[in-house]
């Protein structure tokens, strides 16, 4: 049997299926197969790779989502994906933005693990000896994942102590950010390198990136445009930025405090208030109230509205900090708070006619990841206007949060439609719905199977397994 007929064949033990394998050869059966398979291709026996070409290692926050569209498949896997990202964490706390394989060649990816050197210059932060990372971080939806792997299979993750293993790494996580990551002083988590957020090339870093001076051409070689298209990718001006922050953090041992490129982020701060409900919840199942930790994400949701939210524009925007205010771009990150329980409810209500409106809304298939008004929008350049899955992800739990049942209902249509015409593609033209970046990639796949169940299986299917409509 091979592994695409693993995940989806009947279980006979804990590798659980929920979803029967279909003949169709279109259609939400279809769909399931077809994603489990890029699932299978892409797992290399403890962790699953983005994309076996461009992405051939582990990254933190893919991990997460891919965990989440596992959890449909199977619940051990799921686990293990988390399970193995977290193996990787570092002493003080920090989960790393890649955890490299060591049986990749040196030149399949740039930077690669000789040019963060983590366990000599990590070595005082805790860096881990025995693998190889990255030094920088990832947006933390990993508690949150976990939750929801544990709810797949209750049973499972209680025999195996599934959540009493991840509790103190994704505790110590959250610790690390609210503490030696407050570089604002006003309680949000910052980001010190554009690739900890996770939208990488956002025309939102421009104004504090065209402060850094580039790292010499000559002193790297991109590995990533070797399998994708130059005009999709970051230029070569920002690529020798980013090389630029990373060593000299690196060069810094990776300490963190006030540095060149210091930014407030909503996405990255809304996911962290959205995991520590996680975090929350995980401690009630393990015994423990629960009530601190809820209580501290009540205090960062007051703390985003106040320094990140701008009631003209009705969107969360960036602050810079060493620039001293807020970045005036209109980026998806702005709308993701939305998925936050406790957010007032003018703002909801506020971020749902900006998610519809002229600047996110007209004449698209799927959410832009940047202004569609802005001059810097671009349809097919990687996250300055192309739509992706984890965003329309986030956003439908965002709006089903909030009572917009119809427009999650016809967000999550959207992304499970586009994932499956375009092959499950890393990022899409909003307009055409066109297929840019790596095809086969592994968290389109992974979110547009937990959509897929979240619209097609049965409510009391999904009460049977414990998992709330909101999961």
């Amino acid at each position: 049997m091979d592994r695409t007929a693993q995940l989806t064949a009947p279980a006979l033990d804990r590798e659980i299926a929920y979803d029967p394998p279909s003949t169709r050869t279109t259609g939400p059966g279809f769909l399931h197969v077809r994603a489990a398979g890029v699932l299978a291709d892409n797992w290399t026996g403890s962790s699953t790779v983005p994309s076996r070409s461009l992405y051939p290692h582990q990254w933190s926050w893919d991990s997460a989502f891919i965990a989440i569209g596992l959890r449909h498949l199977s619940p051990l896997r799921a686990q293990t994906e988390l399970e193995t990202l977290l193996a990787a964490q570092w002493a003080d706390g920090r989960i790393p933005h890649i955890v490299f394989n060591p049986s990749v060649p040196l030149d399949a990816y740039f930077p690669s693990p000789d040019f963060w050197r983590s366990s000599t210059a990590g070595r005082a932060a805790g860096a881990p000896r025995t693998v190889q990372t990255s030094g920088i971080v990832q947006p933390p939806v990993h508690a949150l994942a976990a939750w929801l792997v544990h709810l797949a299979d209750p049973g499972l993750s209680r025999a195996r102590g599934f959540l009493a293993t991840v509790h103190p790494r994704l505790a110590a996580w959250h610790r690390y950010l609210l503490h030696r990551r407050d570089l604002g002083g006003g309680g949000l988590a910052s980001v010190v390198h554009p690739w900890e957020q996770g939208m990488d090339n956002s025309p939102c870093w421009d104004a504090p990136l065209a402060r850094v001076a580039p790292a010499p051409a000559r002193s790297f070689q991109r590995a990533d445009l070797d399998h994708g298209a130059a005009e999709d990718r970051p230029t070569d001006l920002d690529y020798g930025r980013y090389v630029r922050l990373a060593t000299d953090y690196r060069d810094a041992e990776y300490t963190d405090r006030q540095r060149e490129f210091a930014v407030e982020d909503p996405a990255f701060n809304a996911l962290l208030i959205a995991s520590e409900h996680a975090l929350a919840r995980i401690a009630q199942e393990l015994g423990a109230t629960g009530t601190a930790r809820h209580a501290r994400a009540e205090r960062l949701t007051a703390a985003l509205v106040d320094r990140l939210w701008d009631p003209e524009r009705e969107i969360f925007l960036c602050r810079d900090l060493r620039g001293g205010g807020l970045i005036a771009e209109r980026g998806v990150s702005g709308l993701i708070p939305l998925i936050l329980p406790e957010l007032p409810r003018e703002i909801a209500a506020a971020l749902v006619r900006t998610l519809s409106g002229p600047h996110f809304g007209t004449g698209t298939h799927l959410v832009p990841s940047y202004d569609l008004l802005g001059e810097a929008f671009d349809p097919h350049r990687y996250w300055r206007g192309p739509a992706w899955a984890n965003t329309g992800w986030l956003l439908e739990r965002g709006l089903r949060e909030h009572g917009e049942r119809e427009r999650a209902d016809a967000l999550g249509e959207a992304v499970v439609r586009t994932a499956e015409a375009t092959g499950f593609a890393e990022y899409v033209d909003p307009y055409t719905g066109e297929a840019c970046g790596a095809t086969g990639f592994s968290w389109t796949a992974a979110l547009a199977l937990d959509l897929h169940h979240r619209l097609h299986v049965p409510h009391d299917e999904r009460r049977k397994r414990q998992e709330p409509d909101k999961s």
